[in-house]
């Protein structure tokens, strides 16, 4: 029997076969290193429970994809590409009779677009499930909803070693969840002593005093150091090259921007001791056999969104403990291990349990033009199994309405089509297209690579060197990255040695980092039949395109003796003091800087600036520019100005004086003025308002009266038909304003305000008493005593829908009961009070029968 037959994922085999033949969703949990990846798909094959079509193994990471496919042809004794086979970004080693295809993720969801059904498409493998990639969220969204629709027969496992099944059981109800144990040995674990930090201990120091120390306690065997990029591991292998205890060891580097031969010598059997310096692409998937020492630097490039760039980056943050539990167990899969973890234990407890899902740390624009060009009509009810939050999702919507792959009800445009077709952000697919327009590709390819990381360019340097870079490199007017790219192209002639670029204030290693970003967006435009050879144009057509892709962010000065800008929609910045671009009036930003100050207050920088020209707008955007009429009050002479106002989206881009004003603009403004308070209307007196109060009660407590309200927006309709019967505002202290409040009722509800809510109510003893109207509170009445002497019971106001409370007055105006029940005054708290009110005010009457007037 193979070796590989032993793993612990056999021993669930007849689980696996059973669960698949009764219900086509299925949860796998194993652990790492029980053989789940490699075997699962094999059984399917074998056992016959896939027919017709692919089985699609989906893996988080190209390595991964590549090397567990060639495990498995080399299991099965078949060559790669035949039955098994893999696909990733720009290499596809399969054909027409591949069964098992390993893939990333993104290659699966954008099968589902050109393939909705995935016709060749038998099972689907969500691999390592827990990292919580989101292409492998949204591919698993959208292949229920293949599975629910069109293709019931599709079979698909979610595979994971450490997830908590309860959310995706609920998701994937019905399904069946089977468990692994797997056989792992103990794995004892050791914390860092001391703090490190570049300036005391560095990373990869540390793990070479790690690793030494391991060493003279008489330990050996393979060891696995977890670094998080390339840089790191370079570094750390550079430090056991001269360490005497790793001399007997081969020293070996694991990342994916290997050549594959280097890749699988890191993972094959070796004839000596080895130590892998990997990132974090040893952490699940794959499997190395024989190690015996793991040393975790406890850091990794995470995939996050950097709003300053707009794009998805790779940051190093430290890792999660479910991260750090995974790294361990590698040291446990053939022999008891142990693992060293380069930071203190108790900092162990303030990491992360786990790693935040990328749905809720990534730009979603990508994903969200995928699910449109897959069918997806409506975002908003698509079946997300982890919904990202809303100001995400407004946010990708808004990016990709602006680069025009969605129009203004987020439906899918031709040009978005197109721009799916580009794997890479919507940002620079559009770059791309729009390159293509103006024959630079080349250049908007170099661009789009310079945008990925650190600015190439030191800012800060000193007269000298700011001298030397202008005479060699010249100075740009028109666009900061004319200047980026020509100082890219003299590093590149000097190969990047620190020392030439060092005199040009040119930083080495951010510029070497360009060489392979630009290489991977020739290859994409290449794919696309884009002709990326260089062409000589003009400034204007890279302008251009630097505009179409960066629209969302265009400004515009709003005085030339600052450096304050405007931009689209609402937003406010600063020009970079680093930028060429400081005397143009209207700009796009590729970089927007948060930066905050001593003083906490949070400053927006614009750097990375193309200075453009107004008429592009209109060439480019025609829908998106719109004019209109803004009027001005000048507050000395109170006359009102017109200006013709042009926008580009929100953002206003050009005001000129519009001469005088339409009546109707000059009556709005006079009359927000009024309601302001800004203008004094004479005539609107307390009277008016008591009277809009009245009409509002009335609205608000007899709605079967239809009595319309008198609002705010009420309000200003009233004044602006009164600022149309003037003619300045001086005419303003002689207009009727009673006349034109009354005319926003008719005539009969005139007449129902005064009758059910009136100013003065008649008494049956002949007296008129005021009533006090406010909206949300009864009336107020307030009379004197000797005024309700004879009364009980008052008029009906408000239809009766609301009984007034009355403040009863003693002679002095000064309350002495206040009550919504007359009748019960005079009988419980007349006759106490009446020998106090009697001595106070003798001149007065006070009978003993206040009711008498009644009852005669």
């Amino acid at each position: 029997m193979p070796e590989f037959k032993n793993l612990p994922i056999y021993e669930v085999e007849k689980e696996i076969c059973s669960s698949l033949e009764k219900e086509n969703r299925l949860i796998l949990q194993a652990p790492t290193g029980s053989g789940k990846s490699t075997q699962v798909p094999q059984i399917l094959l074998d056992k016959k429970l896939i027919t017709n079509g692919q089985i699609v193994v989906l893996q988080p990471r190209r390595i991964a994809a590549r090397m567990l496919a060639s495990r498995v042809s080399f299991e099965r004794q078949t060559k790669l590409g035949a039955e098994t086979g893999y696909q990733i970004r720009f290499e596809n080693q399969t054909s027409e009779e591949t069964k098992i295809r390993f893939v990333t993720e993104a290659i699966l969801l954008r099968q589902i677009v050109s393939d909705p059904n995935l016709t060749n498409v038998s099972t689907i493998i969500f691999d390592e499930f827990h990292e919580r990639h989101l292409h492998g969220d949204i591919t698993l969204a959208r292949a229920l909803h293949v599975q629910q629709t069109t293709r019931p027969d599709l079979k698909l496992i979610v595979m994971s070693a450490t997830l908590n099944p309860g959310p995706l059981e609920e998701f994937l109800n019905p399904c069946q969840t089977i468990q692994s144990a797997g056989r792992t040995y103990p794995v004892t674990t050791e914390y860092w002593k001391r703090s490190i930090s570049s300036q005391t201990t560095p990373v990869w120091d540390a793990a070479t005093e790690a690793f030494e120390s391991w060493n003279a306690q008489g330990n050996s065997g393979d060891v696995l150091i977890f670094m998080p990029g390339n840089f790191e591991i370079q570094k750390t292998i550079q430090s056991l090259q001269v360490s005497h205890a790793a001399s007997n060891h081969l020293i070996l580097p694991l990342h994916g921007e290997l050549p594959s031969e280097q890749q699988d010598n890191a993972v094959a059997p070796q004839d000596k001791p080895k130590i892998i310096v990997s990132t974090n692409v040893a952490e699940t998937s794959l499997t190395i056999d024989g190690i015996k020492l793991v040393i975790d630097s406890g850091l990794a490039r995470i995939a996050d969104y950097d709003p300053v760039r707009g794009i998805n980056t790779l940051h190093i943050h430290k890792i999660s403990q479910s991260s750090a539990d995974q790294r361990k167990g590698r040291a446990g899969r053939t022999s008891e291990g142990h693992c060293i973890r380069l930071w203190k234990e108790k900092d162990h407890s303030f990491r992360p349990l786990s790693e935040k899902p990328e749905i809720h740390r990534l730009d979603l624009s990508e994903v969200l033009l995928n699910l449109k060009c897959s069918g997806v009509r409506d975002l908003e009810i698509f079946n997300w199994f982890d919904r990202p939050d809303e100001q995400s999702l407004n946010n990708a919507l808004t990016l990709l309405c602006d680069l025009g792959a969605f129009d203004k009800d987020h439906e899918l445009t031709p040009l978005g089509r197109k721009m799916q077709s580009f794997p890479t952000h919507p940002r620079y697919a559009r770059l791309l297209l729009a390159a293509a327009e103006f024959d630079c590709v080349n250049q908007a390819c170099l661009i789009a690579a310079l945008t990925q990381g650190r600015d190439i360019l030191i800012s800060r340097v000193d007269k000298f060197t700011r001298e030397r870079r202008e005479d060699i490199l010249g100075t740009s007017v028109s666009s900061d990255f004319f200047l980026s790219m020509r100082a890219w192209r003299f590093a590149l002639a000097k190969r990047f040695q620190t020392r030439d670029c060092k005199q040009l204030g040119i930083h080495a290693g951010s510029a070497r980092l360009v060489q392979p970003l630009f290489n991977q967006f020739i290859r994409i435009a290449k794919q696309l039949n884009l002709d990326t050879e260089p062409h000589k144009v003009p400034d204007e057509n890279i302008r251009r395109s630097l505009l179409l892709a960066f629209s969302d962010r265009l400004a515009i000065r709003l005085d030339r003796g600052t450096t304050r800008c405007q931009m689209v929609h609402k937003r406010r910045g600063n020009i970079s003091k680093d930028s060429c671009i400081q005397n143009s009036g209207l700009i796009v930003a590729a970089e927007i800087n948060e930066i905050e100050g001593r003083d906490k207050t949070v400053q927006t920088f614009l750097s990375n600036l193309t200075e453009i020209e107004e008429d592009w707008l209109l060439q480019h955007f025609p829908e998106d520019i719109h004019t209109g009429e803004e009027v001005e009050l000048d507050p000395q002479t109170k006359r009102v100005r017109s200006f013709k106002q042009t926008f580009f989206r929100d953002l206003l881009i050009k005001s000129e004086d519009g001469g005088e004003a339409s009546d109707e603009a000059k009556a709005k403004l006079l009359a927000l003025n009024i309601l302001d308070g800004n203008i004094p209307l004479k005539n609107w007196d307390p009277k008016i308002e008591n009277w809009i109060t009245r009409v509002n009660v009335v609205s608000q407590a007899c709605p079967e009266l239809d009595i319309p309200r008198i609002d705010e927006d009420a309000k200003l309709q009233i004044l602006t038909q009164i600022c149309m019967s003037i003619r300045s505002p001086k005419d303003l202290k002689e207009v009727d304003v009673n006349s034109h409040v009354k005319d926003w009722l008719s005539s009969s509800q005139v007449s129902l305000v005064d009758k059910h809510a009136p100013e003065k109510v008649l008494l049956k003893n002949g007296k008129r008493v005021r009533v006090e109207y406010k909206e949300n509170e009864d009336p107020v009445l307030s009379a004197r005593i000797q005024d309700l002497l004879g009364i009980s019971i008052l008029p009906s106001i408000l239809l009766g829908n609301r009984s007034p409370v009355i403040h009863i007055l003693a002679p002095n105006f000064r309350p002495v009961q206040v009550t919504k029940d007359l009748e019960s005054f005079w009988n419980e708290h007349y006759p106490s009070r009446k020998k106090e009110l009697q001595r106070k005010y003798p001149k007065h009457a006070w009978p003993d029968d206040p009711l008498i007037l009644e009852k005669k």
